[in-house]
């Protein structure tokens, strides 16, 4: 079976998991899956991905991956202990055939926020891989190994040894296993040019830094938790900084657009936070928006961290870090460019949250051309609420 362990996930699941326990634990929460590849069929790999769930909602965290878990200094000891009774459950979520809609698959998960958070990447991770094993049942691994290849030469080749990147690539990888061979050989070519992953399970088995803070549900969700609308971001923020006390410091910045962010991102928070995240939106565009915001702070941000984390390879990668490491410290977090590299075209996949507590939530991100299915009256009201105008754009994780 794909999903084998519960650590097979990325860590912000964990940590937004935390909060939620402790700040939100009555919260109900509605997902939607939605495919946005053109001209691909999955309703041959239904029976597949029912089996598949159905699996992965029998699979518990065992001693051991608990005591890892534990180990982390920001995780604590009851969310822990909650993780011991964990498990998911196949009742909040439905798989069903759809006739032209998301390549013929509906997908909707519903039920407390505490309890169908998980399901997200593991799920996407076994359409992404059942969908590779129906379609392409002998991968070409050598022309995979070989671009993965050329991708460690030019990190390795760069003058700066600062210049490092990580593995953010769990939810459209190719494969698991490719995913593990990914991973080890990163690790055993790249040392300290390569930073971790964001999966817990790999990290863990690989002894390396898992990395993530908070995903965009986290802030949608702020939207119906919070005390108002309009305070929806600062309240977030404010939320997870009583939560991790300094640590897991990256904010995340495109809920409603980089600049409805820049408004509420004020020097209380700018000072408190180690650095930001960028996801959707022209990256150069972003950088000089948030180092501006910087200096408008008269805050130095030699030291904040920018991870850049939307749609990289190694070539934009090197151009940002040109662009920007003397003035900030440029991170890097590749997705499907590194896990589903073998020369077939990856599945462009989602799972967002729509609504949280019975009422609608949204994103409004700064990448045009990707949508989302949201209420189109709510997604209006947010836009007039944040000052948003333009197109109404969304992107993902």
């Amino acid at each position: 079976m794909i999903i084998q362990s519960l650590l097979d996930t990325d860590l912000y699941k964990f940590t937004m998991m935390q909060v939620v326990l402790h700040h939100f634990p009555g919260a109900m929460a509605e997902y939607r899956f939605k495919c946005r590849s053109r001209g691909v069929d999955l309703t041959p790999m239904l029976p597949r991905i029912r089996e598949e769930i159905r699996h992965l909602c029998s699979v518990r965290f065992r001693k051991d991956e608990l005591d890892y878990l534990r180990g982390l200094r920001f995780m604590k000891g009851d969310f822990v202990d909650l993780l011991r009774l964990f498990q998911l459950d196949e009742g909040f979520i439905d798989v069903r055939e759809a006739p032209q809609v998301n390549g013929g698959v509906d997908i909707t998960i519903r039920g407390p926020w505490l309890h169908t958070i998980l399901f997200e990447v593991p799920v996407l991770a076994i359409v992404s891989e059942s969908f590779f094993v129906h379609t392409q049942p002998q991968p070409n691994l050598d022309e995979g190994l070989r671009r993965l290849a050329d991708k460690i030469a030019a990190v390795n080749a760069h003058p700066d040894p600062a210049f490092k990147i990580s593995d953010f690539g769990t939810r459209r990888r190719f494969s698991r296993e490719w995913h593990r061979r990914v991973i080890q050989v990163l690790r055993d070519r790249m040392h300290d040019r390569f930073v971790g992953t964001s999966n817990v399970m790999l990290a863990r088995e690989y002894d390396l830094l898992p990395l993530g803070t908070m995903a965009h549900e986290y802030l949608q969700a702020c939207q119906a938790v919070g005390p108002r609308l309009r305070d929806s971001q600062k309240f977030a923020f404010d939320t997870w900084a009583k939560e991790y006390r300094g640590d897991l410091g990256i904010a995340l910045t495109d809920i409603c657009g980089v600049d409805a962010f820049l408004r509420d991102f004020d020097l209380f928070f700018v000072k408190l936070f180690d650095g930001v995240r960028h996801d959707s939106g022209d990256p150069f565009e972003w950088g000089e928006k948030l180092l501006a915001h910087y200096a408008l702070m008269r805050v130095d941000a030699h030291n904040k961290s920018f991870v850049f984390s939307d749609s990289l390879n190694i070539p934009l990668c090197i151009q940002l870090y040109e662009r920007f490491h003397t003035r900030c410290r440029p991170a890097f977090g590749m997705g499907t460019n590194l896990t589903n590299d073998l020369g077939y075209t990856p599945l462009q996949v989602v799972i967002k949250m729509t609504r949280c507590n019975g009422q609608p939530v949204a994103k409004i991100s700064d990448t045009p051309e990707k949508t989302m299915d949201y209420d189109p009256s709510y997604v209006n009201y947010l836009r007039e609420v944040f000052e948003v105008s333009g197109p109404l754009p969304e992107s993902s994780d």
